[in-house]
């Protein structure tokens, strides 16, 4: 919602969604958003209690859902995609973005993991690879006031997601170069 105010720089159209904690609204509605909007990059943003610091995490995994959801589900074969990999590496070097963010000098820690926790989190993440060919990024953020004020997290969401913008484009305008030899 802060991010919402704050915005993007003004050549990206934002779009903000609240995904429910519901396992089946996430296979029906990710699709659908990739659909609607065909976007250059996915952000999504989760909130973790476990979290002390801003989270870029690394990639999705297929399987290993037990935990219920808000509506007492859980898939009966515990994966997002049947037949789907098991990891789904985001396109966006996470790595990069970190110290690109991290020499900001904003006033959040962010980290790199590679776990998003096996729950509706990861399992947004993964369909959202899935659908999209790794065009997708997830970040954990720590409860409110756990360290973060919401003007915080909104600043750190802000560059983070800019940074991350860059990255992809210089990446693609790498590919489209070896493609032109």
């Amino acid at each position: 919602q802060e991010l919402e105010k704050l915005g993007l720089r003004d050549d990206v159209d934002l779009h903000v969604y609240e995904v429910p904690v519901e396992y089946q609204t996430v296979q029906r509605l990710i699709p659908a958003l990739w659909k609607k909007h065909s976007p250059q990059l996915v952000v999504h943003v989760g909130v973790s209690g476990m979290a002390t610091t801003v989270t870029l995490e690394k990639c999705g995994h297929n399987v290993g859902y037990k935990g219920l959801d808000n509506c007492r589900f859980c898939p009966g074969s515990q994966c997002c995609v049947e037949g789907g990999p098991e990891c789904i590496d985001s396109i966006i070097d996470m790595d990069t973005v970190c110290k690109r963010v991290s020499a900001l000098g904003l006033d959040v820690t962010v980290t790199i993991s590679k776990d998003a926790g096996r729950y509706l989190c990861d399992f947004t993440y993964y369909t959202s690879l899935y659908q999209s060919r790794g065009r997708s990024a997830f970040v954990h953020v720590p409860p409110l006031g756990k360290p973060y004020s919401a003007e915080q997290l909104g600043r750190a969401l802000q560059a983070i997601i800019e940074e991350m913008l860059d990255v992809l484009e210089h990446s693609e305008d790498k590919i489209n170069c070896q493609h032109e030899h």
